[in-house]
């Protein structure tokens, strides 16, 4: 091979090497522009059940989905429920990250479970708002109510509808699902009231946030215990307290029930008489900062500015939080609560079946 062969060979050979390296550099920044840009403007929202509250699909999903509209108005919002499924909700989160949604607000099925989700995220540049209950892991904002103070305000409504009744009643407690970091602080709540005020709570169960759950726990509670063996349930929601009241009535059983959630049905159910309270967390505050969030964290900004405080998960600490304040609602307050937020009208509330109930509470 004579000498000018060979510089033309090597000189063809840099010239390949040079081009195929180019193409590496391009292929993999192409790669790394991919993965950090992302989806700039969708925000998932993973909503845990739709089966023992109507709160969900009724008020948290559309008031999000307003709010951020309002904030960003060519902003998205990519919606899944995860009916009760803690893997279906697992899915639903892995897809949002796979197609590059860069803000996830998350209200966890099984916030136990999330840790890895969460941190796997975080790892991937994706925010992840706490909504309604704390998840695991890593998250970003924390968004509530004071849940703990939603479990006193139960007990304490469950003291007034005994009345003097108190100091020797029995009660039956059917609280929430085990997995939900929540149903443990409603649940703390109420016994920090009621212990000591009235005289035993005589048989505790976890009603799983299922209604039909609750409707067999509570069957199985005037097996055991008697129709006179109890004077009062608490149920740590609504959809549970439907299902015990009519498991009550099929008895023979009229002790006052409350729950908590100020659903429709509820706030009829306290009308007519058969159910004595629930807890009312008004909904639109709570999505309206749940959107504030992912909307600043989107957009780059400190969510300071809507999370004033910090709170502390099994996994991590000084999380910025915004807790937002429950009320009771009784007969006497329904006006003054749910009608005056314009959550419902009275309309809503008085149809034909609640007329004269509605009259007879001077509600119209």
């Amino acid at each position: 091979m004579n000498a000018t062969m060979r510089r033309v060979l090597v000189g063809t050979a840099a010239v390949s090497m040079a081009l195929s390296l180019a193409a590496c550099g391009k292929a993999g920044a192409d790669k790394k522009d991919s993965a950090s840009s992302g989806d700039s403007k969708s925000i998932g929202l993973l909503l845990p059940e739709n089966a023992s509250s109507t709160r969900y699909e009724s008020f948290d999903r559309p008031f999000i989905e307003a709010k951020v509209t309002a904030l960003c108005p060519d902003c998205k919002v990519r919606y899944s429920n995860a009916e009760g499924s803690a893997a279906k909700q697992k899915q639903q989160f892995d897809t949002l990250i796979a197609e590059g949604v860069r803000v996830i607000v998350l209200d966890a099925f099984d916030a136990k479970s999330t840790q890895a989700w969460v941190k796997e995220a975080a790892g991937k540049g994706v925010k992840v708002v706490a909504y309604d209950r704390l998840a695991t892991g890593p998250v970003s904002a924390y968004v509530s109510f004071d849940n703990e103070k939603v479990g006193e305000l139960q007990g304490q409504a469950l003291l007034d509808a005994l009345g003097a009744k108190a100091a020797d009643a029995n009660i039956v407690m059917i609280n929430g699902d085990e997995a939900d970091p929540n149903a443990a602080l409603f649940k703390s709540g109420a016994h920090k009231v009621l212990d000591g005020k009235i005289k035993k709570v005589v048989y505790e169960q976890s009603g799983e946030w299922k209604p039909t759950v609750a409707g067999q726990k509570t069957g199985a509670a005037i097996t055991e215990l008697g129709k006179d063996g109890f004077q009062a349930v608490y149920s740590a929601n609504d959809g549970m307290a439907g299902a015990i009241i009519t498991q009550l009535k099929a008895a023979g059983v009229n002790v006052p029930v409350g729950g908590q959630d100020a659903g429709l049905d509820a706030i009829q159910r306290i009308v007519a008489g058969d159910q004595a309270y629930t807890i009312y967390k008004a909904y639109k505050p709570l999505a309206d900062s749940a959107a504030e969030l992912a909307v600043s964290l989107l957009q780059g900004k400190d969510v300071k500015a809507v999370a004033g405080t910090t709170v502390d998960s099994d996994t991590d600490k000084g999380i910025p939080a915004k807790l937002l304040d429950p009320k009771i609602v009784t007969k006497a307050n329904i006006t003054a609560t749910v009608v005056a937020d314009g959550l419902y009208k009275a309309a809503d509330i008085c149809t034909a079946d609640y007329a004269a109930a509605c009259a007879a509470a001077g509600l119209k």
